[in-house]
């Protein structure tokens, strides 16, 4: 299937969103990091980094599929609210909201490429399966033991 069965500007619209709100993935997650205290703090810290990392890696795919489309990667940056509340439940409603997020972009990017082009339908169900897993694993450190 080609290219000229999508909306390639949509597309690479929705893939620049990708693009920011992963790259605003990894400043957030590295900050997350940083903030963690207390007995539990380096498994957790340990995840946020590998979350970091992740992101980066997510924000690098999208930006090589945005110049695959002759498109042009954003420079911008998604949102980085700063609520200074860094208790570790807070963080981790905060990453909660952000994944959701994302994984609304990878859902908005496979209906305009459904059936219509398979590298893009290929990488936005790769993607929103790896973001519905880390919505599932927020979850359950968000769940209290016995819950």
């Amino acid at each position: 299937m080609t290219n000229t069965q999508i909306d390639t500007d949509a597309v690479v619209t929705v893939l620049n969103k990708i693009l920011e709100a992963e790259l605003a993935g990894v400043v957030r997650y590295t900050h997350y990091a940083l903030m963690v205290f207390g007995y539990n703090r380096i498994p957790i810290v340990s995840w946020m980094r590998s979350q970091a990392t992740e992101s980066l890696a997510h924000a690098n795919e999208a930006g090589e599929l945005i110049t695959h489309l002759n498109g042009h990667p954003s420079l911008g940056i998604g949102s980085l609210l700063e609520t200074h509340r860094h208790d570790i439940g807070d963080i981790l409603r905060e990453s909660l909201e952000h994944e959701t997020q994302a994984l609304a972009e990878y859902t908005h990017l496979l209906d305009l490429v459904n059936g219509r082009n398979v590298l893009l339908e290929e990488y936005a169900r790769r993607m929103i399966a790896q973001e519905e897993m880390h919505l599932g694993d927020v979850r359950k450190m968000l769940k209290k033991p016995g819950e």
